[in-house]
């Protein structure tokens, strides 16, 4: 289902719709979200965008980072934190990053000037309600641990290798895994990372005939610099979403910039 919004006001009741659990009278999200500075990007990972063959090319990066990683990091004989801290870095990976936050994800929506030409979006998915698709040793897992998402030990428990979690099920599942806390910026983003138990299966088209489990919504190019502002002020920012002097550059660039011809 998409969304299109018209206004600020708008925009944050669809932001935190179907929030409320009745069970404990509180407001707690079922959702994971993920922002697009334009429409037409679509839902693939980074591993897919090599385009293949990708379980080939998925085993030699891997095993290459590993190889050559060593000196800098330290994650142990994990699978599963291995991957995390390659995709965190920038190697192709089958994994693709969300947030708990709609306001991170909005603000990945809204943080590209180039693209304020083109309405954004936000994909928001119901990854409480998608874990009935999972394999039943994975959901044994969860259940036991009354959790609705993973860590690599947890994962552990059922399959250690990226081979061993397709062998779980031959029908597609996706899975949510929460990455390890390796830098600020992982806990500042309020991170995880989707997972598909085949490579080279599209998010996009494995969610389709699952609408009920997802929305999207649609930031008209109009709205961008309004939104932008306004989560400036509320410091949801490069600065705090990237620490270190990167992401202050990039903060204060961005920050003071002029509307120009863009408006």
């Amino acid at each position: 289902m998409e969304i299109r919004i018209d206004n600020w006001k708008d925009l944050q009741e669809q932001l935190f719709r179907d929030t409320w659990d009745g069970q404990i009278d509180r407001h707690r999200s079922s959702y994971v979200y993920r922002g697009l500075n334009s429409v037409d990007h679509v839902l693939e990972t980074s591993l897919q965008r090599l385009k293949g063959p990708y379980p080939r090319l998925e085993r030699h990066l891997l095993r290459n980072f590993r190889k050559y990683a060593h000196l800098d990091a330290s994650p142990g004989q994990s699978t599963w934190n291995w991957l995390a801290l390659a995709q965190h870095h920038g190697l192709p990976t089958r994994l693709m990053d969300w947030t708990y936050s709609p306001y991170v994800a909005l603000h990945f929506a809204t943080n590209d000037l180039e693209r304020y030409e083109e309405d954004g979006l936000i994909w928001g998915i119901n990854y409480v309600r998608l874990n009935e698709h999972l394999p039943e040793a994975l959901k044994k897992v969860i259940r036991d641990e009354e959790s609705n998402v993973f860590t690599a030990d947890l994962l552990e428990k059922v399959c250690r290798t990226l081979d061993e979690l397709g062998d779980l099920e031959e029908n597609p599942f996706l899975l949510f895994l929460e990455p390890p806390s390796l830098d600020a910026r992982i806990v500042n983003q309020y991170a995880l990372f989707s997972m598909l138990s085949r490579a080279d299966m599209k998010l996009g088209a494995w969610l389709e005939g699952r609408a009920h489990e997802v929305f999207r919504i649609r930031i008209p190019a109009e709205l961008k610099w309004e939104i932008r502002d306004k989560l400036d002020q509320a410091n949801i920012t490069e600065r705090v979403l990237l620490p270190g002097l990167s992401g202050l550059s990039q903060w204060l660039k961005r920050h003071y910039s002029s509307r120009g011809d863009r408006s």
